[in-house]
This record gives C-alpha cells, structure tokens and sequence, in this order.
C-alpha cells in the first residue's frame, strides 16, 4: 500500500510539470531558470556542509563531465518549457518523453543489439511523433513548431542522461545535482538576459507558482522515484513514469483548459505503448550502458547498483547501470 501511495505521489508530481509551466505567466526561459536555480539552493545546505571536501576535488574530466552535463539540461528545459507556450502541453509532455528511444538509438548507432519489441516500439513511438505533427499541423503552424523544440528537449534529456552517467560513477548524488543545477541555471540566466525574458518583478502568486513547480517536479518526484528504485523493480518504476503522459494531459485539462483533438490522444496512447514495449524489450537485452536517474519530462527503465539518494547528503558515489539490470530520467521534464 504504501508504495503503491508513493507511486501515486511520484507520478502526480512528475505529471504536474507541464500544465504548472503552461498556467505560468513568466517567460519561459524564466521558469527554466528559476526551477533550477531554486532547486540549487535547496540543495545547497547539504552540499556546502556534508560535501564540501569533494566539491574542492572536482576538478578537470570530472568537472567537465558534470559542467557538460548541466549544459545539456539547460538546453532539455530551455526548448522544453518554451515548447509548452506553442503547442499542447500533451503533446509536448509525450515527445519529450522520447527520451529513451534516443538513448536506445545512441545505442543502435554504438553496435548494440536489441530484440523485436524494442524495435517495435521505437517505431511506434516515432511514428507517433509524425502523426502527432500531422494532426497539429492542421492547427498551427506554432504548434509544430513547439512540437519541434519538444523533440529537441527529447534529445538534450538523453543526452544528459548518457553524459550524466559518466559523472555519477565518480560523485555522490548531491555534489553531482548541486553542480549540475547550478551551472544549469548559469547558463539559463545567461540565455534570459540574451534573450530578454526579465527575471524579476513578478506577481506573488508566479512566485508561489514557480515554487511549487520546484517543489513537485524537480525535488519531490526525483526523490520519490529515487528512493523507489530501493525498494521496487525497475521494471514497475519505468512503467509508472510512463503514466506522466495521460497525468500531463488530464491535469491540463483541468489546470489550463487544454483539452487536445480526440486524434491527439489516440496518438499519444499508441506512443506510450510503443516506450512501454521499449522498456519491457530492455529488461532481456545484453547491453550494459550507464544512464542516468530520471529527469523531468522523461521516461525509461531505471535501477540502481549502488542506489542513489534523493538530492540529500550521501557520502558514497551513486552508479546508475542499466542492462540486465534495466535502463537509465526524467526530465524532465
């Protein structure tokens, strides 16, 4: 009962990214920033205190993996939440969530082989992304626009999870998150001062939206399914993230009044099929990446070696593996 309870609050958590980002008036480089940014600063107490010595000692390759892997995340969240204010959020929370297919692709193009249902399901799953284009296309141009950055969000969260996973085998969970937020949220400010998107003079209740944006997506669910990786299969946990697509699309309808074309969710039905066929063909494949845990807005198999915490102080490295022992985050989106 009780991790079925954790499993609700995970999904529900993860699931209200996108409709919050899509009620917010700020711009969307903004949220991107402030997300990350307000993520860092709660993390940072146990950073600066409990790891202290290995922030000191991150230097060179090791630093540059986890600067490289902020970098990718900031580009994940820039297109991602930009993607939210050109088309559905439905149909920009299930293309970013293609996450893993690109990783599985990543790993095509490397020589690694998979069986029939990956396959299947990758096909189903892109084929999915053409049709969703299709069908919003005959409404806007913008939306296929916004579907574009989606994907494009889809890439940098597989990029960052494949880069992330080399920095983890050498940093614990909150020096790795400490680093990779902070920088993230550098070049975000960055990106808004270049872009012209304010940072400031918001009404009080952004300010309480962009709070709650922080405190659902990016520090509840992340722990949530962290600490589920413990104590479940991975198997179970990647198929409830696959859930944060019809969550995005209900809450929206709820949060925002987005209440997409029949067609749309028929498509996006077929296209969760297609990850979820992804994910259980991964359980019997051979491959043996490191990936990392999951991200806003993404979707894959996780499971843990040496489990990793969620964003609190732990003195041990955390190794996320993937393989026989399953794949790969979200998100984030």
């Amino acid at each position: 009962m009780r991790t079925l309870l954790l499993l609700a609050v995970g999904v529900v958590a993860v699931s209200l990214s996108g409709p919050l980002m899509a009620a917010a008036v700020v711009p969307p480089l903004a949220i991107a920033f402030w997300r990350n940014a307000l993520g860092t600063a709660a993390i940072a107490p146990a950073a600066v205190t409990r790891q202290r010595g290995e922030l000191r000692s991150l230097t060179g390759r090791r630093l540059g993996l986890v600067l490289a892997s902020g970098a990718v995340l900031a580009v994940h969240f820039a297109t991602w939440v930009t993607s939210l204010t050109l088309t559905s959020v439905a149909s920009a929370t299930a293309i970013v969530c293609l996450q893993l297919a690109w990783v599985v692709c990543w790993q095509l193009l490397r020589g690694e082989r998979f069986g029939v249902k990956v396959i299947a399901g990758l096909a189903l799953a892109f084929a999915g992304v053409l049709v969703v284009s299709g069908v919003d296309l005959t409404l806007s141009t913008r939306a296929v626009a916004g579907d574009g950055l989606a994907l494009i969000g889809g890439m940098a969260a597989a990029a960052y999870t494949v880069i992330g996973s080399r920095a983890r085998q050498s940093a614990s969970t909150t020096t790795y998150t400490f680093v990779c937020y902070g920088s993230c949220a550098v070049l975000l400010a960055l990106a808004c001062l270049v872009a012209g998107q304010r940072l400031g003079g918001y009404p009080a209740g952004q300010w309480a939206l962009l709070l709650l944006i922080t405190a659902t997506a990016q520090l509840l669910g992340h722990s949530v399914f962290n600490h589920l990786l413990a104590t479940t299969g991975p198997l179970l946990v990647s198929l409830a993230l696959l859930l944060e697509v019809p969550g995005a699309a209900l809450l929206a309808a709820v949060i925002v009044h987005q209440k997409p074309p029949v067609t749309a969710l028929a498509v996006l039905a077929v296209m969760v099929a297609g990850m979820a066929l992804v994910v259980a063909g991964r359980r019997t494949s051979r491959a043996v990446p490191a990936v990392e845990a999951p991200v806003d807005g993404g979707v894959g198999e996780l499971d843990v070696g040496a489990t990793s915490a969620p964003l609190k102080g732990q003195q041990r490295p955390a190794r996320v593996a993937a393989g026989p022992g399953g794949l790969r985050h979200t998100l984030r989106s």
